[in-house]
């Protein structure tokens, strides 16, 4: 009968090993379970615009190129006034508010309120272009500076030109420096993973360079466009 027991009592403890062995394993799947659920669905990679000689990237890194890219999108439509203004900015900080600090938003708001007072907005129709000559490709370490990792200094040297029905009022040759971090914070509403923290330094008048000279004119002018 001792035999049997022993039997019974070695196939008692297999099943309870056996079912032991199963929670664990149920307790790993749950665990897997839950990374799997909690791993981003979608990764933003950085690539340079010219793979003709390859390119390898960590993919966190951004590359000064596409700070520079989207820092001059982003700029431009939120200066671009298509019909009026007074309407136009609003809509254009509202529209790109996920591409703005919060400190940023306020102080652009701030300034459209003092545009409007001041009568600079009605009836306005603006647009910036980026000057011929004074691109990222002309000078890539002087449009981009790499604070750290996450900050970036991006100068634009762009034309701002100002309409008043058909008539033009201003041209002015600028440049913005303009301060950029790292903010992955709303991937469906900002994609880029960057935002605008606004001025780095007040913007600047710029000298046009003569006509003999196809290099960018380093003397500037202060006040602002």
């Amino acid at each position: 009968m001792s035999r049997f027991r022993n039997e019974v009592a070695r196939l008692q403890a297999h099943v309870k090993t056996l079912r032991l062995g199963g929670a664990a394993l149920f307790v790993v799947a749950l665990l897997l379970g839950f990374g799997w659920w909690s791993a981003p669905k979608s990764l933003t990679i950085h690539v340079p615009p010219d793979l003709r000689s390859g390119s390898t990237r960590k993919w966190w890194d951004v590359p000064p190129e596409s700070v520079y890219a989207f820092t001059f999108y982003i700029w431009q439509q939120a200066q671009r006034w298509p019909t009026n203004g007074e309407d136009d900015y609003p809509r254009n900080l509202k529209a790109l508010s996920a591409y703005f600090t919060p400190s940023c938003r306020a102080f652009l708001q701030q300034d459209y309120e003092v545009r409007r007072n001041n009568g600079e907005l009605r009836q306005r129709v603006r647009g910036i272009y980026e000057i011929p000559g004074r691109g990222y490709g002309d000078d890539p370490t002087a449009r981009v500076h790499t604070v750290s990792s996450s900050h970036w200094t991006v100068t634009l040297d762009v034309s701002a030109d100002e309409y008043l029905g058909s008539e033009q009022v201003k041209r002015a040759l600028v440049r913005y420096a303009l301060k950029v971090v790292r903010m992955d914070i709303d991937p469906e509403h900002n994609p880029f993973g960057l935002a605008l923290d606004c001025y780095a330094s007040a913007p600047q008048r710029i000298e046009p360079a003569p006509a003999s000279d196809t290099k960018p004119a380093a003397n500037l002018q202060g006040g602002t466009p």
